[in-house]
């Protein structure tokens, strides 16, 4: 067990560390921090850390780095997280409410939420696991071209062109939207898929194959729905951190751009305090992400499903501050998509 002055002496090793990214030393926190004892003193609380392996020498100077058992320490007893500004609760607010669908309303929000950080941020589209067809629109955009689009309860939008082998007239249109409708409206999406492969079938010989080519392309965007996303911004921060990893960070950048292992890493975070889940480090090995961090925090989507929203980046990062901006998205979020 480390004395609650040498928790307060790992406190400042991890925000300066995080501030310079120089390792800190005993004299630097006797200068820079109001603890009234001598350097000497510091060394004994830092000696003990390092014994707990709270913190280590990256090399043969003086100084020490938090370890990531260290940050998960600062995190879990020792970061305050900061009420967000007014300016920034203000972009938020004046940012997100300018979003006119779920789409744009993510877009908007990995977008914000990497500045805010200077992080990779992530946003998992809400579950559409129970999600309904609220609508189905088709839009003639060429004699044998069709824009075929999918509107869910969620809100989600999906839109598809489809190449149909004979030209379209505006009574078939009329005729198919209406026969879809009617056949799939309410229903939950894996359902609708299945009843829409029914719907050719229904029509005349003449119109069978332009309604063949256009469910074929409905059942695919309606099955590409249904599987779990991401949205993020703001990779470019990764590699302006690039010494704070000690290999290449393309692993990192392949793990992001493919998310599966994202997802799984977000389906197995269970919120801490402050409303706030934080993996570190080698936390998430198993993921390829060991030499990163992850926040995240979950959000409600229409009709309650959750989601999770957060910021991805080195293991130093400012965990109070990113911490309070997840948290301030994710709540915002939950208000603004549980409205619509």
């Amino acid at each position: 067990m480390v004395s609650d002055r040498s928790l307060e002496v790992l406190r400042v090793i991890v925000q300066d560390y995080v501030a310079s990214r120089e390792p800190v030393g005993s004299k630097s926190i006797v200068e820079r921090h109001a603890f009234g004892v001598s350097a000497a003193t510091i060394r004994n609380d830092m000696a003990a850390l390092e014994e707990e392996e709270l913190i280590a020498a990256p090399h043969t100077s003086s100084g020490r780095v938090p370890t990531d058992k260290g940050y998960r320490l600062f995190v879990d007893q020792l970061a305050d997280l900061k009420p967000l500004s007014s300016a920034q609760r203000q972009a938020i607010e004046v940012f997100l409410g300018q979003s006119v669908d779920v789409d744009d309303v993510l877009a908007r929000t990995v977008r914000l939420l990497s500045q805010l950080t200077h992080q990779v941020a992530l946003v998992q589209y809400p579950s559409v696991s129970n999600a309904r067809v609220r609508h189905i629109e088709f839009v003639p955009i060429g004699v044998r071209r069709i824009l075929c689009v999918v509107i869910a309860d969620t809100g989600a939008v999906e839109q598809r062109a489809a190449e149909t082998p004979t030209d379209l007239d505006e009574s078939f249109v009329a005729e198919l939207r209406a026969r879809i409708n009617a056949a799939v409206a309410g229903l939950k999406l894996a359902d609708a898929a299945e009843k829409l492969r029914e719907v050719p079938d229904q029509l005349s010989e003449r119109q069978r194959g332009a309604s063949a080519a256009i469910v074929a392309a409905l059942v695919d965007q309606i099955e590409s729905t249904r599987q779990e996303k991401l949205v993020m911004a703001g990779a470019a921060n990764l590699v302006r951190t690039e010494h704070d990893f000690t290999g290449s960070i393309y692993p990192v950048l392949e793990a992001i751009e493919e998310q599966v292992e994202l997802l799984k890493l977000f389906g197995e975070m269970a919120t801490e305090q402050h409303g706030v889940s934080v993996s570190i480090g080698r936390e998430n090995a198993s993921f390829g992400l060991g030499e990163t961090s992850v926040l995240a925090s979950g959000y409600a989507g229409i009709g309650g499903s959750i989601a999770h929203v957060g910021v991805l980046g080195p293991i130093r990062m400012d965990y109070s501050n990113n911490m309070t901006a997840v948290r301030a998205v994710a709540r915002y979020l939950s208000r603004q998509l549980g409205e619509d």
